[in-house]
């Protein structure tokens, strides 16, 4: 530039062009920042020569150290498995019932329970295990066939009416279509309401309830997990607690089905879905009653309205 001077006030060079009368300085840059410049060229050409960087055609360069951020997820993930693996080998040698004596070991097993449940059961419980109509609600103490650690591993090892399966929870209404008529069903369910203070007591309810529905259900509606019968005193539904949700269930009894997981899973994971179960806030302490499969329930056949023999056995809830 033609025009470089020296400027007088601060003794720097011009750059030697101007605009409008202002003039810019060729002020130097300030020697630590330019050694601090040159050290961060050296260290990328180091990086570079270390670790992958450099996009080629089919990959990258691998780095003279062979670090990869792939190699190190590998190696966490590895190290995570083989701390599972051994957490999951000692639930494995820990008989179920004896869970609850090692504090450290349930926490682990209700951790791994929860996550196998949001992959396989959440489907048909929902997120929180509340269930829905049709549904079991897990998180209450209503049990069908128990809701003891045991009773609960082996619901979900056999399943619920599983096809196959000869030790599968199973139980069976029959239809009183053509047994009762309208106004006998209508009294049958006002008589189930007022188990549960719903509704007035119906002494032909009463009766008709005695001779078709108590052998089951039990003479309060208290039921019976032998046979797998609902309880009928509370307020928990799984089809619906109105008269008319339980005329329809009289009339064409719905049956739920639940697969069995031992098929599906393995011990382990079914052992840590039980122990989560459990954890739920309905788990109970105690075993439940002595469960039969369906063979057994099989022998129980239904009898026509009015007979001395009643008839068996309930829709499942739970």
């Amino acid at each position: 530039m033609a025009n470089k001077r020296i400027d007088a006030p601060t003794g720097t060079a011009t750059v030697g062009h101007e605009w409008d009368g202002i003039e810019e300085l060729d002020t130097p840059l300030p020697r630590w920042w330019l050694w601090t410049f040159y050290l961060t060229i050296l260290f990328a050409i180091g990086y570079v020569i270390a670790y992958p960087a450099i996009p080629m055609l089919h990959r990258g360069t691998v780095g003279m150290l062979g670090w990869s951020s792939r190699g190190a997820l590998a190696k966490d993930m590895s190290a995570a498995d083989m701390a599972r693996q051994s957490s999951l080998e000692r639930i494995a040698a820990t008989d179920l019932d004896k869970l609850p004596a090692n504090p450290d070991l349930l926490r682990q097993a209700v951790a791994g329970g929860s996550a196998a449940f949001k992959v396989n059961c959440v489907q048909c419980h929902g997120s929180g295990a509340a269930g829905s109509k049709g549904y079991p609600n897990l998180n209450d103490d209503d049990w069908l066939w128990g809701g003891d650690l045991k009773s609960i591993h082996t619901t979900l090892e056999h399943g619920i009416r599983q096809p196959g399966d000869d030790a599968t929870r199973q139980s069976m209404m029959p239809g009183f279509e053509g047994m009762l008529d309208a106004g006998q069903m209508d009294a049958v369910a006002q008589h189930v309401l007022s188990l549960s203070r719903k509704a007035k007591p119906s002494p032909q309810g009463g009766q008709l309830f005695a001779q078709n529905c108590a052998a089951c259900h039990g003479a309060s509606g208290e039921g019976n997990r032998t046979l797998g019968a609902p309880r009928l005193n509370d307020a928990i539904w799984l089809y619906g607690g109105t008269k008319e949700d339980i005329v329809r269930q009289m009339i064409r009894p719905r049956m739920g089905v639940m697969p069995a997981w031992g098929g599906r899973l393995d011990p382990v994971t079914i052992k840590m879905l039980a122990a989560y179960v459990h954890s739920l806030g309905g788990g109970e302490q105690t075993p439940a009653m002595a469960t039969v499969t369906s063979a057994e329930v099989g022998k129980v056949q239904a009898a026509p309205a009015g007979a001395d023999t009643p008839a068996q056995t309930p829709n499942a809830r739970k």
